[in-house]
């Protein structure tokens, strides 16, 4: 393709390593002799780009001034899908703005809701690629944002440790991942929790509360001033065992439909407090210990606290970096070769790796053979502990292992 100037969007929900994809991408660009823009406050901007009087060339003094280093995105973002925008005109104004700035082709980062609309826009005759971005880890490859806020999860949840000893309390932390539970597996996992429940596999809260008795219990018991505490990591989108989803109906939808989630961690609080209050052996337990207080202090604490967007700003890890630089330098050279529609997967020594869009933002779910390992670790994943079942074979390359 002839490319004389890129433009650069970012869309959907904050998330580390963007900043490290528009500089990958100015750089790259900029090398082969292209400018690059930012069009500010995803697909909104995208939409009444027509409407500005100019745009913020990606120069080298200006790419300077970005920190790779900080999530979150230089360019800003919104939840606009494009089809839906009550405008017949919609597409025109688009294609208007473009030809205003002289912008050839799209690099689009984002999740599946923002790799729908490249999609979209494509079938529209914009040149788009697009760099896979979410903290929730759903799409079909990698997607810089989601090692940043494991480790996030992990750090808070550690950190949160402290409290729960002060106070013996049951700690139960409420994280992001829409319908997935990949950052709350692995951030769990990441933070030593006692107990992580994700969606993927519905909750059976008396497997739940049989296990906190048998760990929190024993790890008072056995601790010379009375001291513990247990750590649960819950995903937003967590299922009863009857498999119907916990959320809070006054949120209502977002701007692509779907239902926000919110309440987890506070049922699951309250699962808890209802059994401990109807177990008598809960009483004998607290006087065993020293911690019973008659009509004060019967049952143990249990506290819900959800970090939400703390999970998804401030620091970007370096792997998040490293990864954001690679795909947008990548978006670049795919713009380059004329494979619009495709979604950049990872580079790999001198091999840039895509999938068509439409593949790429299919949901992935946590692959649930993989928990019976953790299981046989001591984790409690609110089901009751299965075999974990394996075979044996050679590794295959290390990015075949990561798509």
């Amino acid at each position: 393709m002839d490319i004389k100037r890129i433009g650069i969007i970012t869309s959907g929900g904050d998330a580390g390593g963007l900043n490290a994809v528009i500089k990958g991408v100015a750089r790259e660009a900029y090398a082969h002799g292209i400018e690059s823009v930012v069009i500010p406050n995803g697909y909104a901007g995208l939409y009444n780009l027509i409407e500005l009087d100019q745009v913020v060339v990606l120069n080298a003094d200006r790419v300077s001034r970005i920190e790779a280093s900080l999530s979150g995105s230089e360019a800003g973002h919104s939840r606009v899908k494009i089809s839906k925008i009550k405008d017949p005109n919609t597409y025109a104004r688009i294609k208007d703005g473009l030809k205003k700035f002289g912008i050839d082709a799209l690099v689009i980062s984002g999740g599946d809701d923002t790799g729908s609309v490249v999609v979209d826009l494509g079938g529209q005759g914009i040149p788009c690629v697009h760099v896979p971005k979410t903290m929730d880890l759903d799409l079909q490859p990698y997607s810089v944002g989601g090692d940043s806020s494991i480790n996030r999860i992990a750090v808070m949840t550690r950190d949160l440790k402290t409290t729960g000893m002060s106070h013996n309390r049951v700690m139960v932390i409420e994280v992001f991942g829409r319908y997935v539970g990949h950052t709350a597996f692995r951030g769990g996992i990441g933070a030593e929790a006692d107990c992580i429940l994700i969606p993927e596999i519905p909750v059976d809260f008396d497997v739940v509360y049989e296990h906190i008795k048998t760990t929190y219990f024993s790890r008072i018991e056995r601790s010379d001033v009375k001291a513990g505490t247990y750590m649960m990591v819950v995903a937003e989108g967590i299922k009863t065992a009857s498999g119907e989803l916990l959320y809070d109906e006054s949120a209502g939808v977002d701007a692509f439909g779907h239902k926000k989630l919110a309440g987890a961690g506070k049922y699951v609080r309250q699962q808890i407090e209802k059994r401990m209050k109807a177990d008598p052996a809960i009483p004998e337990f607290m006087k065993k210990v020293g911690m019973f207080a008659p009509g004060v202090y019967e049952i143990p604490e249990v506290r819900e606290i959800a970090p939400s967007h703390l999970v998804r700003c401030g620091q970007t890890s370096a792997y998040d970096v490293n990864f954001g630089y690679r795909t947008g330098a990548a978006g670049v050279l795919l713009l380059l070769q004329g494979k619009t529609g495709n979604t950049v997967v990872d580079v790999s020594g001198s091999k840039v790796f895509y999938i068509p869009t439409t593949e790429a933002i299919k949901r992935r779910e946590v692959d649930i053979s993989e928990v019976a390992l953790f299981e046989s670790l001591g984790v409690c994943f609110g089901r009751k502990p299965q075999k974990y079942e394996f075979e044996c074979e050679v590794a295959a390359t290390p990015i075949e292992r990561h798509v």
